[in-house]
């Protein structure tokens, strides 16, 4: 666990700040040891706002996944932190991707009983979609996709098929 991670985890403003300041760690790094958690992720599921606004504007990307295919929405869904979900609904983020469960974040705040989060996942997921398509009708693009994580779905597909040929 880098030195980002551990801070972003326990909720230390100042340090993630101090970090994020001297440019000593990548707000993207993923931890293999703890499910390719990214720092981001660790604030979204302390429901820390302030931290996670911190993350996105250093770079943190909030379409980064873990290795169950969880964002960042995921985590803030399951602790119920609808001003983490307000968040990332600001900056665009996907709130609608489904984990390698097949549940999206709505979903998840459905399991753990948080109807506020329903409420305004439901709203936000169809903002989303609406913006993505105004956004790609002028020929541009929307970081939403985790391109290392559906890469890896990918292999794990085609080693399947090949598995079941042989």
């Amino acid at each position: 666990m880098s030195e980002l991670h551990q801070a972003a985890a326990v909720g230390d403003f100042d340090q993630v700040w101090e970090i994020l300041r001297r440019k000593k760690c990548d707000p993207n790094q993923r931890d293999v040891d703890w499910g390719n958690k990214t720092p981001l992720h660790w604030a979204a599921a302390n429901g820390d706002v302030e931290t996670a606004r911190l993350l996105i504007e250093h770079g943190a990307r909030p379409c980064l996944r873990t290795e169950l295919g969880r964002t960042a929405a995921h985590f803030a869904a399951e602790t119920g932190s609808l001003g983490v979900l307000r968040l990332l609904h600001s900056f665009h983020a996907p709130l609608d991707k489904e984990d390698s469960g097949g549940d999206r974040p709505a979903r998840i705040a459905q399991i753990y009983g948080h109807r506020e989060c329903v409420t305004f996942l439901r709203k936000a997921e169809a903002e989303g979609e609406t913006y993505r398509k105004i956004v790609a009708e002028k020929g541009l693009s929307v970081d939403d996709t985790d391109e290392e994580w559906e890469e890896q779905c990918k292999d794990q597909r085609e080693g399947k098929i090949k598995f079941v040929i042989k």
